[in-house]
């Protein structure tokens, strides 16, 4: 290094682990006084944060056990990548985010090195495959979770577990402005607006986009009014445009970061691909219902290991579906346009009163999620006294 300031690895592999990334690159130049050096995996969101990535990570967003198979071998090659280069580099400290099966097969390549490993965000170990708390043992030092039922799941197998809070409470979702949205579209603000989120990578949005613009038909068919907007990533705006020709309605695709939580302040409801897209529409107060499709053999597969009732984290806190879940053979066309008739009426005051509480349960209750981890990492980990309060 030669400065003599410690160099942390960031290793964020996906489009959400790249937003906590570059927020977590911004909370510790912040506490560190930019003292702090870092290198390591990202994508645009950490690139915005002056970071430079090895390589592009859009390649590495394959979800589901089946359709990650054709991939294997690259992801393979990747994963050696980042090793030889944690090898080279001989960083103080690595932090992989989420992804954790990309962050663990790292973590296991490079585990002879000396070197401190900190994982963030947990593997959902308490919805499937428990097992994988003794593999993060094994390879990690620390762990920063970001649900608040999650540490006894670590700390019981001997690993330092910290909540943090949920990222998506600093994303500035509940911030967005809609009436400058609809202003800058030429969008009627007395017709509903519909903020449609297929996915965030190339195969969910494509097992789902024909399936959304079939349900808009259906509600369009009942004599409902509606407009449209797509907030998606820059690689996929052009996939996204071609993919909705079809519709009955042609979309305002968005592919600038900026103004989707304005598009979603604008909407009467959403439609989304399960995920952390599904929290920040709770967020920003949007009724929605959740969507989501794999492979069938994905799917079975996924349905004989999983242990909990609801994909959605508000659900799961709740114990019950607030949110309507629409997966698998269930996402039908029809069961999409009859949840989004629902609550584009008495349907969507009642989610939005319902989710209230939950919602809350994210918080860490003292600091941004994004500053608890920075703190963590300084205070904790690197012994540095920029992290103490």
């Amino acid at each position: 290094m030669g400065t003599g300031a410690p160099l942390i690895y960031l290793i964020a592999g996906e489009p959400s682990g790249d937003a906590i990334g570059a927020r977590l690159i911004a909370a510790l130049n912040e506490l560190s006084g930019g003292t702090v050096e870092f290198t390591g995996l990202g994508g645009e969101a950490m690139k915005g944060a002056g970071f430079e990535s090895l390589f592009p990570i859009q390649e590495l967003s394959v979800m589901g056990l089946v359709e990650v198979l054709p991939h294997a071998r690259r992801i393979l090659r990747r994963i050696n990548e980042v090793a030889e280069d944690v090898a080279f580099k001989r960083p103080d400290l690595i932090v992989t985010i989420d992804s954790p099966s990309f962050s663990a097969r790292v973590a296991k390549r490079v585990a002879h090195l000396d070197i401190l490993k900190v994982h963030y965000v947990a593997p959902t170990v308490w919805a499937w495959r428990a097992r994988r708390v003794h593999k993060f043992k094994r390879y990690f030092d620390h762990l920063m979770v970001i649900l608040p039922f999650e540490p006894p799941y670590f700390e019981i197998a001997g690993l330092p577990c910290v909540f943090v809070g949920h990222p998506v409470l600093e994303y500035g979702a509940d911030k967005g402005d809609g009436d400058r949205f609809l202003f800058g579209h030429n969008l009627p603000a007395a017709i509903p607006l519909i903020c449609a989120l297929p996915g965030s990578r190339r195969g969910e949005v494509g097992r789902h986009i024909d399936i959304f613009g079939k349900a808009l038909e259906i509600l369009g068919s009942k004599g409902q009014d509606y407009n449209v907007v797509i907030p998606t990533l820059s690689h996929l705006s052009e996939f996204v445009r071609k993919s909705t020709v079809g519709w009955p309605i042609s979309p305002v695709i968005l592919d600038r970061p900026n103004e989707k939580y304005d598009a979603m302040a604008a909407s009467t409801v959403s439609i989304a691909a399960s995920g952390t897209v599904a929290l920040e529409t709770a967020v920003a107060r949007v009724p929605t219902v959740i969507a989501y499709k794999v492979n069938r053999i994905t799917g079975f597969l996924v349905r004989r290991l999983i242990r909990v009732d609801f994909v959605n984290i508000l659900n799961i806190l709740a114990d019950r579906e607030i949110v309507p879940e629409c997966l698998q053979e269930k996402c039908s066309a029809e069961n999409l346009a009859a949840s989004l008739a629902d609550l584009m009426g008495e349907g969507g005051d009642k989610q939005i009163a319902k989710l209230a509480p939950y919602i809350a349960q994210l918080s860490n209750g003292t600091e941004i999620p994004s500053m608890a981890a920075a703190r963590y990492l300084l205070s904790d980990v690197l012994k540095i006294n920029g992290g103490s309060r």
